[in-house]
């Protein structure tokens, strides 16, 4: 009975020895390997074989990406506060020994890791805030990302790590601080739009002028023109009745008659002329034989320079 239960317990034994010499890596992660509390090798992906009782699992470290969130206070050039809400990316540099050694010992834990990983982005930032006025700082994310990642490259390189992105998601000030910037975006919005709405202004007002001045120089040459045809009409109505005029008289004067029935005539279509289109007005007309010779004579006269410029 004795020698089953040694015979027993060696078997469990053996077993117990035989399921801890194999390990399982889950895709991922890369197990370390120690041999009395000193670094011995990498175990990679899959089922791996280590010596039991002597090899030892330190730790797994994840190879795949981690994020983390930082909130932070940091203060401008102009003492102005500015609260930042960021999201930061990292993974581990590559799977070489040298890195995961590092990875594995550089820190007692995690937490310290991390602990160190923020705070050495939260001065990075704060140095490249503090020489920066608050009114630059929200146009200035891509600049504060590459400053921290060229800052933080090479150190965290030496941890076994790599900074893949930083995400300034929120970028925040004082209240006070603001409704100021409010308030001078609302004036300048304001500003914009009473200078767009004046040159709206000044171009209708021009355009209003353009073509006002164009349309009295329209109406100035019809108005020319107009009056140039009227007085050409006027010209060739009074050539004509001297023509006439001239014609009657000489007609008159070879028949033996007195000239004068044709004054006579125009003198009283005159008159009746006047009293058809008249308005009241009092008209005097000089009806005497010697004003109505002179009046032939002019008329003569007239006829003869017409006569003398056709034949120029």
């Amino acid at each position: 009975m004795t020698a089953q239960i040694v015979t027993l317990f060696i078997v469990f034994i053996i077993l117990i020895i035989l399921f801890s010499s194999f390990v399982t890596v889950k895709q991922g992660t890369i197990a370390v390997v120690t041999v009395f509390g000193k670094y011995r090798r990498i175990l990679t992906p899959g089922l791996n074989f280590k010596l039991p009782l002597i090899e030892n699992i330190y730790s797994k470290i994840s190879i795949q990406n981690r994020s983390v969130e930082l909130e932070f206070q940091a203060v401008t050039f102009d003492q102005a506060n500015v609260y930042f809400k960021a999201m930061l990316l990292y993974s581990v540099l590559d799977q070489q020994e040298e890195t995961i050694k590092n990875v594995a010992f550089k820190f007692v834990d995690e937490r310290n890791l991390m602990q160190a990983l923020i705070r050495t982005v939260e001065g990075s930032i704060r140095a490249f805030v503090a020489t920066k006025r608050q009114s630059e700082v929200l146009i200035l994310r891509r600049d504060i990302v590459e400053h921290v990642k060229e800052q933080l490259d090479q150190i965290l390189e030496t941890w076994g790590y790599h900074l893949q992105d930083l995400q300034l998601n929120d970028i925040t000030f004082d209240d006070v601080i603001m409704k100021s910037m409010s308030q001078v975006v609302a004036s300048n919005n304001l500003k914009a739009a009473a200078e767009n709405e004046g040159q709206a202004l000044l171009i209708t007002k021009t355009k209003a002028a353009e073509a006002e001045g164009n349309a009295i120089k329209i109406s100035a040459e019809a108005e020319r023109q107009a009056s140039q045809l009227r007085g050409q009409g006027v010209a060739l109505f009074r050539e004509e009745v001297a023509k006439g005029m001239s014609v009657a008289a000489k007609e008159m004067q070879q028949a033996n008659m007195d000239t004068s029935v044709i004054l006579f005539t125009m003198w009283t279509e005159s008159i009746k002329h006047f009293s058809e289109n008249s308005n009241g007005n009092v008209i005097f007309l000089d009806g005497s034989p010697e004003s109505m010779q002179k009046t032939m004579k002019e008329m003569m006269s007239l006829n003869l320079l017409q006569l003398d410029k056709v034949k120029k």
